[in-house]
């Protein structure tokens, strides 16, 4: 399910990033859900964000990061709570351990991905962007390896 999650934001953070949209705010979340595999949940996720994003690709890019970062969040600590209150040896306990690794990596990155979608800049605007999408590419690689 967190693969899920993590997909329909950066899609929507790579798509919303591009396109130019000349909508109502709440026409707005369901185009830009109509992309994603998940539709209804996106929806449903990014809804709360329409009267402050309305129309700007930014705000929602943000908002898809943001939400990704509290969901993945949750996934690493509960990750870390199985791992603390449960008898694990061996193999299995590496395998969590480099699991929560990759989590708290991805959770580095979409900080990194959200403190450049807050300070945009024409002049470096596709600096940043390649920065992001690197970014975002990395994390989808780790998550899709941790799977």
């Amino acid at each position: 399910m967190l693969m899920a999650n993590a997909n329909i934001y950066l899609t929507l953070l790579l798509l919303l990033t591009f396109l130019k949209w000349g909508q109502s705010a709440s026409n707005y979340v369901h185009d830009a859900c109509s992309v994603t595999r998940y539709r209804a949940l996106c929806i449903r996720t990014l809804a709360p964000f329409s009267s402050s994003a309305k129309t700007s690709p930014s705000k929602w890019a943000r908002a898809g990061v943001s939400v990704t970062i509290g969901e993945t969040k949750k996934v690493a600590q509960y990750l870390l709570k199985v791992k603390k209150h449960r008898e694990m040896r061996g193999r299995y306990r590496i395998a969590l351990s480099d699991c929560i690794e990759c989590f708290q990596n991805a959770i580095d990155e979409l900080h990194s991905s959200l403190g450049v979608l807050r300070n945009l800049s024409a002049s470096n605007f596709y600096s940043q962007m390649g920065d992001v999408t690197t970014w975002i590419v990395k994390l989808e690689s780790s998550l899709t390896i941790t799977k």
